[in-house]
């Protein structure tokens, strides 16, 4: 086996590399269903007569969307394709790639 440098870095020839795709999941069903129960405690706390957090309340939709858009474009960023999101969220290939894509 013969070594090379690049850009003064020692390698391998014919070194593969693990598919960065897939990291271990930890507690995310859990950290869901806690935020969950947050959004609806505060759903019950404006709807006992806050109105002035109602305004607050729909900020956070937007927040949420954000939110979503970073996710995808990390899953993007760890070899995930439009197939494998648009399969998890119940719709196509097509439609995640025209919602979330760089093209938006």
């Amino acid at each position: 086996m013969s070594l090379s440098t690049v850009n003064g870095v020692l390698t391998f020839p014919h070194t593969t590399h693990p598919s960065p795709r897939r990291r271990d999941v930890v507690e995310n069903d859990e950290y869901a269903a806690f935020v969950r129960r947050i959004v609806r405690a505060y759903a019950r706390r404006v709807a006992t007569g806050d109105i002035e957090a109602l305004a607050d309340m729909t900020g956070l939709s937007a927040l949420l969307d954000e939110a979503i858009t970073d996710a995808v474009t990390g899953l993007r960023a760890h070899g995930y394709s439009w197939a494998d999101i648009g399969t998890r969220l119940g719709i196509s290939r097509q439609a995640a790639q025209q919602r979330w894509g760089a093209d938006r």
